[in-house]
């Protein structure tokens, strides 16, 4: 089809994702060549700004953010969005210097509780599902378990365009991820079930369902649905179901920016009809880790099934 026949909407839908496409062209090109305190300072303002403005995802963050602390008022409320905006802005700076850095230096650098139990998982053969939210940095966590423990696999929702997705595929590679289409391919559990068979690990986000088969849970005292794929891969394989928790910290006195990761015990999936009772005890174990954290949790999506 030409462009000539293409309606307007059409249009302005492919000027969109070419100037998104540029937009994150040019961030993986410019912002690693700019000194870090500059860097800093500017993705700071982007996300004040983007507070100010109050757009569609902010608003939402914030709606999502008010579930978390029912207890603020709207001014605190207000300050945990612009912090929350502050730290979704800190995940993409890292993510476009990230390629430019040294990974194995920046491997020994976040903390993490519960290494043990990731470490016991992988000892058993029968490999690791790790059930990530969306928090802190996670390219950061696959950063420290491709030093751990080598290559793992996980699922990338297509992008458009897809040269777009083709650059964010690249980007995940390049740190050492075996990524999986989620959709034009081979059916992604194939690939997961074969690296779990082969005692690897599989990394899955799954705070957000992208299904219309979530499983329902109840999530901060409300109704909210969640990917049944962790605690079924756990269920097919008898691999271990790790629940991770994820946020950002930052020195007091230097200022010097570090990562915090909790790997929580196993969630014990028998068989499949213990999935939705383990898709629970995961969203109880995100729910947590988010409630001491949760200028952190980067949720700009509708995820609870009421109207709120």
């Amino acid at each position: 089809m030409s462009a000539r026949t293409l309606s307007l909407p059409a249009l302005r839908s492919r000027a969109a994702e070419r100037a998104s496409e540029l937009g994150y062209a040019a961030g993986w090109r410019l912002v690693r060549a700019i000194p870090e305190p500059a860097a800093r300072w500017a993705f700071r303002a982007g996300a004040d700004l983007a507070a100010r403005r109050g757009g569609p995802g902010t608003r939402r963050l914030r709606a999502n953010l008010a579930r978390v602390r029912p207890d603020l008022g709207p001014e605190a409320l207000d300050a945990l969005t612009r912090a929350a905006l502050r730290s979704y802005a800190r995940y993409w700076r890292e993510a476009f210097r990230l390629p430019a850095t040294d990974h194995a230096a920046l491997a020994r650098r976040p903390v993490v509780e519960g290494q043990e139990h990731l470490d016991a998982a992988l000892a058993t053969g029968k490999g690791a599902v790790v059930a990530l939210p969306h928090s802190g940095n996670w390219d950061m966590a696959g950063l420290w378990l491709v030093a751990h423990s080598g290559r793992f696999t996980t699922v990338a929702e297509r992008l458009r365009p897809e040269s777009l997705y083709e650059r964010f595929v690249a980007y995940r590679e390049s740190l050492g991820f075996e990524i999986l289409p989620m959709t034009g391919g081979e059916a992604p559990v194939r690939g997961l079930l074969r690296a779990l068979r082969r005692g690897g690990v599989v990394c899955l986000v799954a705070d957000r369902d992208l299904s219309a088969h979530g499983v329902p849970v109840t999530f901060f005292g409300a109704r909210a649905t969640m990917p049944p794929g962790p605690a079924s891969l756990a269920a097919t394989t008898g691999a271990a179901l790790l629940p991770v928790g994820l946020w950002f910290s930052e020195d007091p006195v230097t200022g010097e920016e570090g990562w915090h990761f909790r790997i929580h015990p196993p969630v014990g999936v028998p068989d499949r009809d213990a999935v939705p009772a383990a898709t629970q005890r995961v969203a109880d174990a995100f729910a947590g880790d988010i409630a001491e954290h949760p200028e952190d949790w980067h949720m700009l999506q509708r995820i609870w099934t009421d109207p709120a």
